[in-house]
């Protein structure tokens, strides 16, 4: 019987074959274990078809980008035809060019030559030379998570499936052997519950980390996070601090509907009190959860399931930490300045291509941390380039972006050469239709007509 990579989602096409539990030669039983398969929404485990013996394994683990419906292993089955000695044949004699290509590393966050800088010039803490290691954003979550529970004993982390499931997108794997059940808790599906308990935690001194599976359940809480998390503070003439940190996926990921699929930049950006934070890369992921963390203020650190799986260098050292409320500059240009954060950062460097062909070097602006804004490297920005463009996946409709052009247009009016140009996601509730679903939000098509228009082209 061959064993394929199979489709563990509706849009998985590829998947990484991270661990083989067994081994060649080795019986195995209906619905054993056989590997761990990764995709870019999670970890999931491999099981058996059949009882049977595993004659031969034909994808070796830690291998990438694995096409799915791959054959990956073979499964001798009782009562089964004699057939192994000929697939024996035929892999060994499989180029090892394809072999290769199994194997590959895919280049993820398409820089198109932009260098990323990441500021390290601008902080005392950042000023440092790193130990670098590459790891995927899911990895850098996971890595920031375990480091600040190891250092503060009144960090500790709750929610749905985050203990004995790992997560749903496995980015507390491992975190409840090492720290055990009383600081990594597995919460009843209520959100509105435990995000009651988190915050009433904070109050009274612990600092949990509290993760939504993804940012739509938030709604279920929201009233806790609105008017307990954000709110006390002032309310309590500055006795009562809340701190936590909100974590988990935001925006849209691939064909999971309108209920699934929103973007809550603008929600919760709109509340005085929260902190929010919308990291594009694993590096800014892994130092800005650690600062959320430490933080003494309620935090909401929206993260994009997509971008779990990319990779970027990722210092491997505990003190590392990203400032809350500081923008990274990821490419310097003078024609325009192009602002964006988590997800629309990909967006935009993917864009990047057809933007050079203009022949055009834009300014390219992660934000990182919506709210403190660094107005500052905006503005200081748009002076020198004189144009600028607002990428976005939320609604447009009293978007974050449109209070960001509110802000350019009140501090740099002398400066523009144009109008400001938005690119946001379209005001329909999110299709699940693959086709319609690229079609509601931006595309490098957008962008670059936006970038076409504020330079006149």
């Amino acid at each position: 019987m061959k064993i394929t990579l199979p489709a563990l989602s509706p849009t998985m096409e590829t998947g990484n074959l991270v661990k083989w539990l067994v081994k060649e030669n080795q019986e195995v039983k209906s619905g054993e274990v056989l590997a761990e398969i990764e995709t870019d929404k999670a970890t999931m485990e491999l099981e058996s078809p059949d009882d049977g013996v595993i004659i031969k394994i034909l994808v070796p683990e830690n291998s990438e980008n694995v096409k799915v419906n791959t054959e990956i292993a073979i499964l001798k089955i009782e009562g089964e035809e004699e057939g192994e000695d000929r697939l024996d044949i035929e892999i060994s004699k499989k180029p090892k060019d394809q072999e290769k290509e199994l194997t590959s590393i895919d280049k993820d966050l398409p820089v198109n030559e932009i260098k990323f800088n990441f500021n390290d010039d601008q902080d005392i803490e950042l000023s440092k030379t790193w130990t670098e290691k590459e790891m995927t954003m899911r990895e850098a979550l996971n890595t920031a998570i375990s480091e600040e529970m190891h250092l503060d004993k009144d960090v500790f982390l709750l929610g749905e499936e985050v203990a004995e499931y790992e997560g749903a997108y496995k980015i507390t794997q491992d975190l409840l052997n090492q720290f055990g059940k009383d600081r990594v808790l597995d919460t009843p599906i209520s959100e509105h519950g435990f995000t009651g308990l988190a915050i009433g935690a904070a109050m009274a001194g612990l600092k949990p980390i509290c993760e939504f599976m993804t940012f739509n359940f938030s709604m279920q809480a929201i009233d806790q996070v609105i008017n307990s998390a954000a709110k006390s503070l002032y309310m309590s003439g500055g006795e009562i601090n809340v701190p936590i940190v909100f974590r988990g996926p935001n925006g849209s990921a691939a064909r999971v509907g309108a209920q699934h699929s929103q973007c809550f930049i603008s929600w919760y950006s709109h509340i005085p009190g929260l902190i929010v934070v919308a990291p594009s890369n694993a590096r800014d992921a892994k130092g800005l959860l650690k600062s959320s963390i430490r933080n003494p203020n309620p935090v909401v650190f929206l993260e994009h399931e997509i971008l779990y799986n990319q990779k970027t260098l990722v210092p491997e050292e505990d003190n590392f930490i990203v400032p809350l409320g500081k923008a990274n500059i990821l490419n310097e240009g003078k024609d325009l300045t192009i602002i964006g954060f988590s997800m629309s950062i990909k967006r935009i460097l993917d864009a990047m291509p057809e933007i050079s062909k203009l022949g055009l070097n834009p300014e390219i602006i992660d934000l990182r941390t919506i709210k403190p804004l660094d107005e500052e490297t905006i503005f200081n920005s748009i002076k020198k380039t004189n144009r600028v463009v607002i990428v976005e996946d939320g609604w447009g409709n009293t978007s974050f972006g449109s209070h960001l052009s509110h802000l350019i247009q009140s501090n740099c009016f002398d400066h523009l050469d144009s109008e400001i140009i938005k690119v946001s996601g379209k005001d329909v509730p999110m299709p699940y239709a693959e086709n319609l679903e690229k079609l509601a939000l931006p595309s490098t098509y957008d962008i670059v007509e936006a970038v076409k228009k504020v330079t006149y082209r």
